[in-house]
């Protein structure tokens, strides 16, 4: 990691996949900010965390975690999806915004149920605007993996919207923390990934899998095409 990687708030982040990407992303040098709805719970996870990692972790409520950051990942529940996009909506403008959220409705889990516009990650690129740099990724990692010490997920990230810089930025930071990440294309595409997480549930219960994920097969060539 160098000196000029960006600052990283994660709002959420007092969850499984919040908590562990924290963890993994302090270890790597990154400068990371756990965010929630309130102080004192992102505090006392921010704690517990850093203490993990041996490392300083920040915590501050989610308008001001994102505020102080220059890369902010969202990672709650898709019940609390909107409320949190219009409670930090001025905080991220000019930055980019990954999202990780999968529109889960309980209790059918297991069962793919896509929001009118297609994508959660496309709701959030138009309610933000377009001067917010909208990135989904990691909605395919098994959360409580990214708890271990040395980290062994067999597994790929889709990296997806509109700017292909910014989802750069983001397949750099999977890549840091020991994950396989590739550009998948622009924000509509995410509805992919999204509605894989509920096909992988799926099964994870039928065949008794601890953390099903996918995988790219095939390698990269000599001559790419340019990012789109």
């Amino acid at each position: 990691m160098s000196e000029s990687s960006p600052i990283v708030a994660i709002l959420g982040g007092t969850g499984n996949l919040g908590t562990g990407l924290a963890f993994q992303l302090v270890r790597k040098g990154y400068r990371v900010i756990v965010g929630s709805r309130t102080e004192e719970k992102a505090l006392r996870l921010a704690q517990q965390v850093g203490e993990r990692a041996g490392m300083l972790i920040e915590g501050k409520q989610n308008s001001a975690a994102a505020a102080a950051a220059d890369v902010i990942i969202l990672t709650v529940p898709y019940a609390h999806h909107k409320s949190t996009l219009e409670s930090i909506h001025a905080d991220v403008q000019g930055k980019i915004f990954v999202d990780t959220t999968v529109p889960l409705v309980p209790p059918a889990v297991a069962r793919v149920q896509l929001p009118a516009e297609g994508a959660v990650a496309r709701q959030a690129q138009d309610f933000l605007g377009e001067n917010v740099r909208v990135v989904s990724a990691f909605q395919n990692i098994a959360a409580d993996h990214l708890q271990d010490d040395i980290l062994h997920l067999d597994c790929d990230v889709l990296v997806c919207g509109n700017n292909p810089a910014a989802r750069e930025v983001v397949i750099k930071m999977a890549h840091d923390i020991g994950l396989k990440a590739w550009h998948a294309g622009v924000i509509d595409n995410s509805v992919v990934a999204e509605a894989l997480t509920s096909v992988l549930i799926f099964m994870n219960k039928r065949y008794k899998i601890d953390g099903a994920g996918i995988r790219i097969t095939g390698e990269p060539g000599a001559a790419q095409s340019p990012a789109a």
